[in-house]
């Protein structure tokens, strides 16, 4: 028998964990995967409080959905390693995160979650206090830009649409270069094809705007299809194109409308471990 997919759940105590803790359940129940409730603390002296502390969480989380195996875990380190090193170490497939927004004061903010996603090498659904619908996440938007890393989140969004038989709603920015325009019609093409072959259902438009106003137009899009989950790619390692010098997935990830946002990093090459990309 293999081993469950694990899902990670970096926890702070706050209301945004138990919101966090709330999706990672209702994901868990639909993949078959087991939650892990991590906290981490800066200091060994710290570490019987916080393992009491993740306990009970683990006691709460039962509470709320018997049907899921939930564990606790406890590191001590900085926040921005052992997430994703405890994320390795387990297996996680996933990590669920809550963030506070772009002005939240506690240890997970917009601009710090990002940077806690770029040490890592599994995918993030980053959550703000807004609780999982109980249809779960039956409408996903996914914008594609001109970035060439943009198709590698198509297959990590198929795998969730078919969790939740879910539609999938591609955006494009409105470009008028011709050689720009081609590029895009071939990122469209690609996801027509890859969500046809998985019976996923699919709708495609175009912004309303070119990339310099992208983050708002997606954002906009999302409010109006009503969506559950936004899927971007986080290039803030590298490519950094967005709005008055702030990176566009950290503007996206603390959208006003709360919606989840599911973020991967580019990579080189297909590896081994959790989702792939062929």
């Amino acid at each position: 028998m293999s081993d469950p997919k694990r899902i990670l759940v970096p926890t702070d105590f706050t209301k945004v964990a138990d919101c966090a803790m709330n999706h990672a359940a209702a994901l868990a129940e639909r993949m078959g995967a087991e939650v892990n409730i991590l906290h981490i603390v800066s200091g060994q002296n710290d570490l019987e409080e916080a393992r009491t502390k993740v306990k009970m969480e683990v006691e709460r989380a039962k509470k709320w959905n018997d049907r899921i195996k939930v564990k606790p875990q406890v590191r001590v380190g900085s926040v921005y390693d052992e997430i994703g090193n405890t994320a390795s170490e387990i297996g996680a497939e996933l990590i669920i995160m809550g963030t506070h927004g772009m002005r939240g004061m506690q240890f997970i903010t917009g601009s710090r979650a990002l940077r806690v996603i770029t040490n890592g090498h599994v995918p993030f659904i980053v959550v703000q206090e807004r609780n999982i619908r109980e249809r779960g996440y039956r409408n996903i938007v996914v914008p594609m830009d001109l970035q060439r890393e943009t198709r590698q989140k198509v297959a990590l969004v198929a795998e969730m649409a078919q969790y939740f038989d879910s539609k999938v709603h591609v955006i494009v920015p409105h470009e008028t270069d011709e050689f720009l325009v081609k590029q895009l019609d071939n990122n469209i093409r690609f996801a027509q094809q890859y969500f046809g072959e998985r019976n996923v259902e699919l709708e495609t438009t175009m912004a309303d705007g070119d990339s310099g106003g992208f983050v708002a137009a997606v954002t906009r899009y999302a409010m109006k299809v009503d969506a559950d989950l936004i899927a971007i790619m986080n290039l803030a390692k590298g490519n950094i194109f967005g709005v008055l010098g702030v990176p566009y997935e950290q503007e996206v990830i603390t959208n006003e409308a709360m919606i989840p946002v599911m973020l991967l990093n580019p990579r080189e090459a297909t590896t081994g471990g959790g989702w792939s990309f062929q």
